[in-house]
């Protein structure tokens, strides 16, 4: 087993390939570990910086395409937004929800609102852990539901933390109906919402998944100040303005998301 210390990406501090390890899998790992500080990247420039051969670079570079990990313009490879999946069991993990868990209970009680935290999945947001005193929302959303990012205040902070490229592709990618008549569909349209959200780092959607709903989202931060979940705190609009809710909420939504984060980091 490699040292805490030592770079698992540093191919020649691997084990010997046996039945306890599966080098080709790590080597899969390795070329998704290459788009860390680009981007996009040629089948060449990821051979040089996994030091791996073009060949095996290029079937697996091709895997992802295949799998709706990664995309090809040209000569071109870069990640998708699905490869994010692949960090879903980290994020859902007991760690994170040990960290938030009392933050958002404290907030939910506090406020005497709902407050969850969720990732992105693809074109939805999954809820990882929610706190709740009282709910006046018509749906039932409980770990593991799955809602759109496009029309949500957590889908959307989470949309602002990818390049815009992969933004615009989650949303072309996503069913963009109108669940109410207060549903932004139109692409170019999110894209200047998100643009704003990624601006001010909160978002705020009411009406927009259903009538009456109220949602005020903030970034939760790791590493390097990547998005990797969002704290959302949701209510009827029949109980505050959405003026007062921000005034109200806002800065103790902030508080929460930047006390999960220090733990993230």
């Amino acid at each position: 087993m490699l040292a805490l210390d030592e770079q698992w990406t540093d191919a020649t501090r691997w084990p010997p390939g046996s039945d306890q390890f599966v080098e080709s899998f790590a080597k899969g790992l390795l070329v998704i570990a290459a788009f860390s500080q680009e981007r996009g990247l040629t089948l060449t420039g990821v051979a040089q910086r996994t030091n791996l051969p073009r060949a095996g670079v290029r079937r697996l570079l091709h895997t992802l395409v295949a799998l709706g990990m990664a995309r090809q313009n040209g000569d071109v490879f870069s990640l998708s937004p699905r490869v994010l999946q692949l960090g879903f069991s980290y994020l859902s993990s007991l760690s994170l929800r040990e960290v938030a868990q009392p933050i958002i209970e404290t907030l939910s009680r506090e406020a005497d609102e709902v407050v969850a935290i969720s990732v992105l999945d693809g074109p939805n947001v999954i809820y990882i852990t929610r706190a709740e005193v009282t709910s006046v929302l018509r749906r039932s959303l409980t770990i593991g539901s799955r809602i759109p990012a496009f029309c949500t205040s957590m889908g959307r902070v989470l949309l602002a933390g990818l390049p815009p490229e992969d933004c615009k592709t989650a949303l072309m990618n996503s069913d963009r109906r109108a669940w109410t008549r207060q549903t932004v569909t139109d692409v170019r349209k999110l894209e200047k919402e998100i643009a704003k959200v990624r601006e001010q780092g909160w978002s705020i959607v009411t009406d927009e998944l259903e009538v009456g709903a109220f949602g005020i989202a903030a970034p939760i931060r790791g590493e390097g100040g990547k998005t990797v979940a969002a704290i959302n705190l949701s209510t009827n609009l029949a109980r505050h303005s959405p003026a007062a809710l921000v005034k109200k909420f806002l800065p103790r939504l902030i508080k929460a998301a930047d006390e999960i984060s220090n733990h993230m980091i």
